[in-house]
């Protein structure tokens, strides 16, 4: 089993070893192809790669961060995200149609 860290933010790779995460295999976009069933990923995911790894068999940690809008858009600390509320959920995710609205 492989644990896929994605990110291209080093705080976000500092709080999740902060959190105890350790044996990462960090890359900066996911390769779904790459993935094995029981593998772990971690990161924040469109949900079309979501949707692809947890088809794959692979398990999905959203890194969920609530920011306000004054903090978006810039590098965030491990420190500043533990001040907000930085936290990984679990998600299954899977495609429902062909992309066709309605």
């Amino acid at each position: 089993m492989t644990r896929w860290f994605v990110s291209r933010h080093p705080g976000a790779l500092e709080w999740a070893q902060q959190q105890g995460l350790v044996g990462l295999r960090r890359v900066a976009h996911l390769d779904p192809a790459l993935l094995a069933p029981g593998d772990l990923v971690i990161g924040t995911l469109p949900l079309h790669l979501a949707a692809a790894a947890c088809a794959r068999g692979a398990r999905c940690l959203c890194l969920v961060v609530d920011l306000p809008a004054g903090a978006r858009g810039r590098e965030l600390s491990a420190a500043e995200l533990d001040a907000y509320g930085a936290r990984l959920e679990e998600f299954v995710v899977r495609r429902v149609c062909g992309g066709e609205p309605g």
